[in-house]
């Protein structure tokens, strides 16, 4: 938790990277409302790889947590962060309100 707040964003990254991991498979103890916060206020203005980590913890947290999804998917919306990302045909976008709706689509046709 302590590499979230790092002021160099490679480390900030790395922790970002890691609480994502937490997210999804051992959420216990994290702080789930607490991260969107901070996603909410510092995503769109941190530095591209730190943005890159911070959206896709806000895209794991939508896909993973359905009391969650509708707030995640919100913040992705007003902040916009890479709405705009080039994806080929075929893949998945990586703006998180796609992301989100897509990755659970395919969850409910697979019936997890």
């Amino acid at each position: 938790m302590a590499w979230l707040a790092d002021p160099d964003p490679l480390v900030a990254s790395a922790g970002w990277a890691l609480t994502t991991e937490r997210v999804a498979r051992r959420p216990a103890g994290l702080d789930l409302p607490g991260l969107l916060d901070v996603i909410e206020a510092e995503m769109r203005d941190a530095p591209d790889r730190l943005q890159w980590a911070m959206n896709h913890c806000l895209a794991q947290i939508g896909i993973e947590h359905a009391a969650l999804r509708a707030r995640a998917v919100d913040i992705g919306e007003r902040l916009a962060v890479l709405r705009d990302y080039p994806t080929p045909p075929g893949c998945t976008s990586p703006y998180a309100p796609v992301w989100i709706t897509e990755m659970v689509r395919r969850q409910h046709d697979s019936g997890v």
